[in-house]
């Protein structure tokens, strides 16, 4: 269709935004599934009467709108080749809310955990519950007709939707909720959209035939997770269609159909009222699935909350996970299955007699070797391990992955144990090992085959799978998918799944909804081939990229971007808690998630012909504002480390287009340091002018750090070592001297060795570079590589476990155990020097558990602390060690801030174009609970660009931990 110049014309018509540039088509042209489709633009609609717009330039020029919320389907239903429709960044708002009747009016962009956070204080909940929950949105859950851990007790969407205000094919609006069986009469008399629509399913489903048709071939009643086809035998259970109810509800039929019928805009839902109080989760372990499997339906007996099983692949996907590992706590031995069995009740005591009643039951049926109780705030770890799952098998290296497509089959409880044998001999037969996963008490588990889908042959295996498994679903006549949706990988069975007849009825539903397919075309009816428009090239010829950094664990950077499955874990909410995607929360923009990097570094790599593959304008947009904070690195289940990406993209583009001035300034601070540190006072002066700020291309409303009156390093030489601490030494530590603790934060180096010669150890400060922080930051790459290589000469024969290295600011000594281990030359000297290299909280509340501080030298006076960590601090090392030697005052009342990342990141927030995101940044979460607390209360922070974001953003000094327990010294 349409040129450039008629989108242009359809943007101006707009509130909102059409987007159509290469940056954006490429974002939108994947999800969380395998596929890709290049769509033709991307709309970001303000109100309805944009919608409308988009619906009448779709219809006059023959093309198809598809919705999108969060993008975190599995199936493809957020794929097309025709407009993309992004609700997620305006449609955001609460519209009615009813106390007493529990229910609640909203757009279809809240996010469901949010819409659970403002629900809490009135003691409610909406209780579908799937993995994506801290991102995904109402609508998109509509969509699919999700459920999650929690239908077995509340239900699925379907079953919480109420009313749904839509906008139909021809514009009009039309609100579908439930009303009685005349009324429905009266509307399909109507001569508008709305009541042809109601016509259409009154003369359908009217027919005798076609209702023993439908439930002679769809999923048995008793299977209440189903979202194959259209659900029209819903309509069923109305007394015009040959059920008992008196009523009949379209909205519930729209529940699951992928936005191919009409296009949500306000959606009314049932709300249930918290769920008891105290819970206790029995993982009870099984040495083989089927014994599980079993087992699940003697567990399901016992009015369980939650009943999920975690397999043996799954449990090790979790072993080499930073984040993840922190919740394997409950595991013995090694189990080939875990089952997650919830208990609740309103007190702790009812609680242990419904899990010791569980147990004894199992015991009895001779089920699991061994049934742990989990409590309290361990539950949530042990949910977060099951739903991080799906992310982390993607930490398969590799182009082997594991494939959704199967992932969502249910059946009968009673017949799970039966299919899961025929399902694993169907994977046998092709030499796979299948993973097992998630909602047992469901009868559903997400089933997934190990393939490269690039490679011809196992996109071959790819469709027999499915078939075969399609097949035998059929034959315990379950449903095909139980949560995830048809989309594009299941809707080309559809007919074999409910019978041709029913097929063609759903055909001629949706004509009577959309006869121009201007909703969301390709899904469920007249579907896409389901092993066409992948994400890959199949036998593409594997492109050759040379980087700088060694990113052979991943088997290049390429593989490293495409670990990146497109779950959207980077689109949570501050209110979500952890730190990714910083930029994201900021701007709400899909552009700068992670996700957005990881695949347009992806696209870019594979498909750009330049000779250098980094030369490419739309990564350096999206790496604009990557604040390299590193929680990618562990929030991501996938691990994809954008920073690191980003440290590599920029090296490479530079070395393509030139280093900027501001970019040498600040990555060669050091040099300029030295230099300025000789006058200190008339360097800090100039440097905090405001046409120095300008030339420097800093923001003016920024103070620029300022110099100390000497170097540490000065001190250090000058320094005298008394006898006394001499003789009391117990252990021999070495101190990295960063360049910012050296220049900047002297006093804060002084007070961490006056600290620890006071706890008895010898301090040594040999001559060593800078970290190389700023180099990496600034992708000078090749700078960074000399001075880690300097580093590791200095210390390989000096560090080991009886020696550590010990830093004080985060970002640089992390460098030893990051960035180094990809620049090194001599690897195994940098592997050992990682494994001995610390920050000093980390050092010290080691030596505290072993009981080697001597902690009577410290002050038992009263004090308040507020920590907020380092970015990457919490993503390489925790800022429990801080919070442990600042308890060491034993009347010290500590708490760590739950806060993101600061906005600062180095130099990225003091630079003029970013400052506004930086400050935006600090608004999310940190800035907030830092003017709440009490000027009595310290706040603390390990980071330097931290203690200065705070006092940019709050006028509140807030110091190294350090520093706040040398002034504790008695």
């Amino acid at each position: 269709m349409s040129n450039t110049a008629t989108l242009e014309t359809l943007h101006s018509s707009l509130s909102g935004d059409v987007l159509f540039d290469n940056l954006h088509k490429t974002l939108y042209a994947t999800d969380a599934s395998v596929y890709r489709k290049i769509p033709l633009a991307v709309a970001f609609p303000k109100d309805v009467k944009d919608i409308q717009t988009l619906i009448d330039f779709a219809t006059k020029n023959s093309i198809t709108l598809i919705p999108r919320t969060a993008g975190t389907s599995l199936a493809g239903q957020c794929v097309g080749d025709g407009i993309v429709v992004d609700v997620s960044k305006h449609f955001t708002n609460i519209l009615a809310f009813d106390e007493q009747a529990k229910t609640i009016t909203l757009e279809p962009g809240i996010i469901r955990d949010d819409l659970n956070v403002f629900l809490k204080p009135f003691g409610l909940f909406f209780g579908p519950n799937t993995s994506t929950s801290n991102r995904c949105m109402i609508g998109g859950m509509v969509g699919n007709n999700s459920s999650g851990s929690t239908s077995i007790r509340y239900g699925v969407t379907r079953d919480k939707v109420l009313s749904i205000d839509t906008i139909l094919s021809d514009g009009s609006l039309a609100t579908f909720s439930e009303i009685s069986s005349e009324e429905f009469k009266q509307k399909s008399r109507e001569n508008t959209k709305e009541g042809k629509i109601y016509k259409s399913i009154l003369n359908e489903l009217s027919s005798e035939e076609n209702q023993q048709e439908i439930k002679n071939e769809f999923p048995k009643e008793s299977i209440h997770r189903r979202c194959t086809g259209y659900a029209v035998d819903e309509f069923l259970k109305s007394d015009l269609f040959g059920g008992n109810k008196s009523t009949i509800n379209v909205a519930k039929f729209l529940a699951g159909s992928e936005g191919t019928l009409a296009f949500s805009t306000a959606i009314t839902i049932q709300l249930d009222n918290l769920p008891p109080t105290e819970s206790i989760m029995i993982c009870t372990h099984f040495k083989s699935i089927n014994e599980s499997l079993k087992a699940t339906i003697i567990a399901m007996n016992h009015n369980l909350y939650n009943c999920e099983l975690m397999d043996k692949t799954i449990l090790d996907c979790t072993k080499d996970n930073r984040e993840l590992a922190k919740n394997r706590f409950f595991l013995q031995g090694d189990p080939e299955a875990v089952l997650m069995l919830e208990v609740s009740a309103n007190t702790l005591e009812e609680a242990e007699i419904l899990a010791d009643n569980l147990i004894a039951d199992l015991d009895k049926n001779n089920f699991g070797y061994h049934h742990p109780k989990v409590y309290g705030n361990d539950l949530a770890k042990v949910h977060y391990l099951r739903k991080a799952g799906l992310g982390a098998l993607a930490n398969i290296v590799g182009d082997k992955k594991a494939v959704a497509c199967i992932e969502d089959t249910a059946v009968a409880l009673e017949d799970l144990p039966n299919y899961i044998e025929e399902f694993t001999q169907i994977m046998a037969k092709y030499q796979q090992n299948a993973v097992y996963y998630a909602h047992a008490g469901a009868g559903e588990l997400h089933l997934r085959p190990i393939l490269n889908l690039k490679k011809k042959e196992d996109v071959v295996l790819f469709r027999k799978i499915t078939t075969e498994t399609a097949e035998l679903v059929k034959k315990y006549k379950g449903s095909f998918s139980g949560e995830h949706g048809d989309g594009i990988v299941r809707a080309e069975f559809i007919p074999l799944m409910i019978g041709d007849k029913n097929y063609q009825l759903l055909r001629r539903i949706k004509k009577a909804f959309d006869p121009n397919n201007v909703f969301n075309q390709g899904k469920i009816t007249d579907a896409f081939p389901m092993d066409k428009s992948l994400r890959y090239e199949i036998d593409r010829s594997e492109p050759t990229i040379k980087t700088l950094q060694d990113f052979s664990a991943s088997e290049g950077i390429l593989k490293l971007a495409e670990k990146c499955n497109g779950s959207g874990d980077c689109r949570k909410s501050p209110e979500a808690g952890g730190t990714m995607c910083p930029s994201y929360r900021a701007t709400k923009n899909e552009k700068d998630t992670t996700r957005a990097r990881a695949n347009t570094l992806r696209e870019v790599l594979a498909n750009n012909t330049a000779q250098n593959k980094f030369d490419s304008k739309e990564l350096k947009e999206v790496f604009d504002l990557c604040l390299s904070c590193k929680a990618c690195a562990t929030e991501c289940p996938s691990n994809v480390d954008v920073s690191a990406l980003k440290a590599e993209f920029l090296y490479q583009y530079q070395e393509e287009n030139g280093y900027s001035f501001r970019s040498k300034l600040f990555a060669n601070n050091v040099k300029y340091n030295k230099l300025g540190s000789k006058f200190p006072a008339i360097t800090n002066f100039i440097t905090n002018t405001t046409l120095s700020k300008k030339v420097m291309g800093i923001a003016t409303e920024r103070s620029v750090p300022k110099l100390a009156k000497k170097p540490l390093e000065s001190w250090l030489k000058k320094r005298i070592v008394t006898s006394s601490a001499v003789e009391k030494s117990h252990k021999i530590v070495y101190l990295f001297n960063d360049e910012f603790t050296n220049y900047y934060d002297a006093e804060i180096g002084k007070d961490a060795v006056i600290i620890l010669e006071k706890l008895g150890y010898t301090i040594q400060a040999v001559k060593h570079s800078e970290s190389g922080r700023s180099f990496i930051s600034k992708g000078f790459l090749k700078e960074a590589k000399q001075v880690c290589n300097k580093n590791i000469i200095v210390f390989k024969d000096l560090i080991t476990e009886d020696s550590p290295l010990i830093g004080i600011e985060p970002s640089a000594i992390l460098t030893f155990r990051d960035e180094y281990l990809r620049l090194a030359e001599d690897k195994p000297s940098a592997e050992k020097i990682a494994k001995n290299s610390f920050t000093i909280e980390e050092f010290l509340a080691s030596e505290f558990e072993k009981g080697n501080l001597d902690t009577s030298i410290f002050t038992n006076k009263s004090k308040e602390l507020k920590i907020h960590g380092h970015c990457h601090q919490k993503a390489l090392s925790s800022t429990h060690a801080s919070f442990s030697i600042l308890n060491i005052p034993k009347n010290y009342k500590v708490t760590i801030l739950n806060t993101g990342c600061c906005g600062m990141a180095g130099s990225f927030g003091y630079e003029k174009e970013h400052y506004k995101v930086s400050m935006q940044v600090g608004e999310d979460t940190l800035f907030p609970k830092v003017r709440n607390c009490s000027p009595e209360t310290e706040i603390v922070a390990a980071g330097t660009s931290c203690r200065h974001q705070i006092f940019d953003g709050t006028k509140r000094i807030a110091k190294h931990p350090i520093s706040i327990l040398k002034e504790a010294l008695a």
